[in-house]
């Protein structure tokens, strides 16, 4: 690599990507494309702000799930100040591809296996975040990756009820317009938006394995059903054998 290239080029604002302090870019660094998150420029030179950032970085610099972005470094950046450096994952928010009426069944399935897997790992490593929604849950370009891209800025011995039962909540709203947008009424699916929207947090999903099992749904169920019969089945040509050979 020439001496004399710059470090960074082709740096471009993603405003629909901004969250409420940051502001979100797309750049090149030493020709590879990365994601910028930085603090707003009427914010960057607040102390409160700056330490939150840089606490931001800490808490999620060490975090590692395939559908969860990842981060790179923090550093210095010509012109935006102090970044936060991620993988590249550009692609289409969940909300750009509901707005654009493409969500469809590989969509709704990354949703229900994929998007629940980060919400695990995210509650497992108690980390503090902002509310799940769509915009930022991005879909990568060409395989349609999913990635969540504002997973935590701080981090506790111990989540409480109340993180867990929001988290609930804010994956029913996801879910339900993912089913809105594929005219999906499959009453299971619908009946666990339900219970993650319900008013009183205590009829919600306890917890993620609670979560999961409902989405299963009478899959489990069948199987069960199907080892019991075998066993049972099993069981009787046992006593047969028995009774017709007492030597066994």
């Amino acid at each position: 690599m020439s001496s004399d290239q710059p470090k960074w080029t082709e740096i471009e604002h993603l405003p629909e990507w901004d969250e409420e302090f940051y502001a979100v870019y797309t750049a090149k660094k030493h020709g590879k494309w990365v994601m910028l998150k930085t603090l707003k420029p009427e914010l960057r030179d607040k102390p409160e702000f700056r330490e939150m950032i840089e606490k931001e970085f800490d808490v999620r610099y060490n975090l590692a799930h395939p559908n969860i972005i990842m981060i790179n470094d923090y550093e210095e950046v010509p012109g935006l100040g102090m970044c936060i450096i991620t993988d590249d994952v550009y692609g289409d928010s969940l909300r750009k591809l509901i707005d654009k009426g493409e969500v469809n069944e590989d969509i709704k399935e990354k949703i229900l296996t994929r998007l629940v897997d980060a919400i695990s790992y995210i509650q497992t490593n108690h980390i503090v975040h902002h509310p799940l929604r769509p915009e930022t849950i991005i879909f990568t370009e060409n395989i349609r990756n999913l990635k969540v891209i504002d997973v935590g800025f701080d981090q506790r011995a111990n989540l409480s009820a109340a993180d867990a039962s929001e988290d609930m909540r804010n994956f029913g709203k996801i879910l339900k317009e993912v089913l809105d947008a594929t005219d999906d009424r499959n009453p299971r699916l619908r009946k666990v938006v339900d219970r993650c929207l319900a008013t009183e947090p205590s009829k919600r999903f306890r917890d993620v394995p609670d979560l999961r099992m409902a989405i299963a749904g009478n899959s489990n169920k069948r199987l069960y059903i199907v080892i019991i019969t075998f066993l049972l089945i099993m069981t009787a040509i046992l006593g047969w054998l028995c009774v017709k050979n007492p030597a066994l």
